[in-house]
């Protein structure tokens, strides 16, 4: 996952954002757990793709990532693809690499993730093509015509193939709780004091529940990107079939956007507004908030990037704790109960 500095870094990134030619020379590369050297990582990969087997490749590392290292490789005949080496250590962040695989896939066939053209999940490798196109920031997103295409590409998702699995922010948060608990990572104050708010929300989201549609997830703006033609939605780790409207308060909240963004996007996504999708999109956005705090967590204690996890996960959780004291809590949970009628009706 990519955030603020982003917990993934972008697919495809503008030429002055790459590190100045840092080579995966022998030695100057990061080394996974298995010992192996990305070098030699990369070079079994790319021997096994005929367009770059056996040919001099120029391989750049490419800035920002937290939880894999990101290269862009580039054949002699200029043909350019971004390889991606995952931690070892990802599995603690409910990440299912096969699921993933798959996943990306779907997207690609959905027109709107790139082509994957080569992806081993037991190597934590994929290798997908490059995106000559801009990435967003969260500055973007605070934008009329940027949300309506952004609602756009998340129906073409939404409308495509589905995901080999599931994703429930609900059963992500209590796995995460559960190890943070158990191996004694750090808790921020309160956390434990806003559980009965928790089922408040997912029962009150169970009456008026719609089904479950193929959803990225994980929508920050860095996993936004535009080619000044498409939008594209980059780096599938959390992809699953989900609500849709956890989608759209997942992207409002990571973007720290006003509200009336928010009720922007959700009348942009399905055509008309309406109080109750509004009121299902933003306690989505706070379930959202109050799990990848804990996401946060598991990275402050585990991962050896040099990076405040648990400061950026603070902020985050600090604005869910501001909604669960707020005073629109308990009047969203009786909103998203009522029928889906148009404003106004």
């Amino acid at each position: 996952m990519a955030h603020r500095a982003t917990r993934l870094p972008p697919v495809g990134v503008r030429e002055e954002d790459v590190l100045t030619e840092r080579s995966c020379a022998a030695g100057t590369v990061d080394r996974p757990a298995s010992g192996r050297s990305d070098q030699g990582i990369l070079d079994a990969v790319f021997e096994r793709l005929p367009e770059f087997r056996g040919l001099s490749r120029q391989v750049d590392q490419l800035p920002g990532g937290l939880t894999n290292r990101i290269y862009r490789v580039t054949a002699p005949s200029g043909h350019t693809v971004v390889a991606r080496l995952a931690s070892g250590k990802s599995a603690l962040l409910a990440i299912d690499r096969n699921a993933e695989c798959h996943n990306s896939k779907a997207a690609a066939r959905a027109g709107v993730g790139p082509e994957v053209i080569a992806c081993e999940p037991a190597e934590g490798v994929s290798v997908v093509e490059w995106i000559a196109g801009r990435t967003f920031a969260a500055a973007d997103l605070d934008d009329s015509a940027q949300l309506a295409r952004i609602a756009a590409t998340c129906n073409r998702l939404h409308h495509g193939p589905r995901f080999i699995n599931d994703f429930d922010m609900f059963a992500i948060q209590r796995g995460y709780l559960a190890i943070v608990r158990e191996r004694g990572f750090r808790l921020p104050a309160r956390y434990l004091d806003f559980l009965p708010q928790v089922e408040h929300i997912r029962a009150a989201l169970a009456v008026r529940d719609e089904g479950t549609v193929p959803c990225h997830n994980d929508l920050l703006a860095a996993n936004i990107m535009d080619d000044g033609e498409r939008i594209w939605f980059i780096d599938y780790e959390y992809a699953g079939n989900n609500d849709p409207c956890f989608e759209l308060g997942n992207i409002w909240s990571e973007s720290t956007l006003d509200l009336d963004r928010l009720d922007e996007l959700v009348t942009d996504y399905h055509g008309y507004r309406s109080r109750a999708k509004l009121a299902r999109a933003r306690l989505f956005a706070l379930m959202s908030k109050y799990g990848w705090t804990l996401w946060a967590s598991i990275q402050d204690a585990v991962s050896e990037v040099d990076f405040d996890f648990w400061s950026w996960g603070q902020e985050k959780y600090d604005r869910a704790v501001a909604e669960f004291d707020g005073p629109e809590f308990f009047s969203l949970i009786e909103e998203v109960q009522q029928p889906n009628q148009p404003r106004g009706s």
